[in-house]
């Protein structure tokens, strides 16, 4: 089970060298592209794809990236869009992990396989929160309690079944000696959503990215009781699962795709643009930021590592006998 509890983190990191951005053509050559977050505002996808936008304008890569919100269905309205937009070679769609749950449970009518891969941009460990004023102190306390009454002490997470914020908690459960279906999960529409249950105690603790809890972290709104990475994230003072004595490592991973049939330049020029992106300071200065790790992956071989990861969580849900939850 080891080997399966590692089997979502991306092992491979790209080092990056040097600040300045790759030189390319001069923004005026594309000054329009649009940056469908399928998943409301201050969700993951949503600080990622603005802080996207952000560094490419700041970067004088594009200087008009407009950033939108379709949420629904757990990305599934969004991915339908992406569908009905085939051959639009002006806009890009954030997705991730969670993406590829939604289509077990979204029933969509348009899979990541019917998108033009662009790349794959970073990895994100998932961190389990609680208020400052929860009565668990450290993680051995919220296991105690957790292990006694399964039931009564609900975990929240922004993901459908499947997504990263519901598979990191079913595996740390399964881990500590606790039955996933027994797990009391509580599924929210992204992170601002599950912000407003975690702290109003809607539910005992949540499970999120580093990214989208930065201000409360540092404002001490929420304590973090543990973080899924192998190593500890600079700036969050937190152990690990492992150094709780709980063998898990897990990470998230986010990317960008754009609608089916487009033109060979639009792709071209598209993966050209996130591969500038990548080598820009103000993106990496963001990668330091949100605790992001650099997972770029262009092309073909995003295209097959999307491939091999819907097969690889379809095993996964179904080893935790959790296909089909809700």
């Amino acid at each position: 089970m080891g080997q399966l509890i590692r089997v979502l983190a991306v092992g491979l990191v790209v080092l990056l060298t040097g600040g300045a951005c790759v030189p390319g053509p001069e923004p005026d050559d594309q000054t329009e592209l649009r940056i469908m977050v399928p998943n409301p505002p201050g969700s993951g996808y949503d600080v990622t794809a603005r802080t996207m936008a952000k560094a490419l304008a700041d970067g004088g890569i594009i200087r008009n990236a407009e950033v939108f919100n379709l949420p629904g269905g757990g990305g599934v309205v969004g991915l339908r869009r992406l569908g009905y937009e085939r051959g639009n070679g002006q806009l890009l769609m954030l997705m991730g992990l969670g993406m590829v749950g939604s289509q077990y449970t979204g029933n969509a009518p348009v899979t990541l396989q019917d998108t033009t891969p662009i790349a794959r941009l970073i990895e994100e460990p998932a961190i389990i929160v609680v208020t400052r004023d929860s009565p668990y102190r450290e993680l051995a306390d919220l296991v105690t309690a957790w292990r006694a009454q399964p039931a009564a002490v609900p975990v929240g997470g922004g993901s459908t079944a499947g997504g990263p914020d519901h598979l990191a908690p079913m595996l740390l459960a399964e881990a500590v000696g606790i039955r996933p279906r027994q797990v009391a999960y509580h599924r929210y529409d992204g992170g601002g959503d599950l912000l407003a249950a975690i702290l109003g105690k809607q539910v005992a603790f949540g499970v999120s990215g580093v990214s989208e809890y930065a201000d409360q972290i540092a404002s001490g709104q929420l304590r973090v009781l543990a973080v899924t990475s192998e190593r500890r994230i600079p700036g969050i003072h937190a152990p690990t699962l492992r150094e709780n004595g709980v063998d898990v490592v897990f990470a998230n991973w986010r990317g960008v795709v754009a609608p089916p049939g487009l033109a060979e330049g639009d792709v071209t020029t598209m993966r050209a643009t996130v591969a500038r992106l990548r080598g820009c300071g103000p993106w990496q200065a963001a990668l330091a930021r949100y605790g992001w790790t650099d997972a770029y992956l262009d092309g073909e071989e995003f295209d097959a590592f999307l491939r091999a990861e819907n097969d690889r969580l379809a095993r996964v849900l179904g080893e935790l006998g959790l296909v089909g939850a809700a």
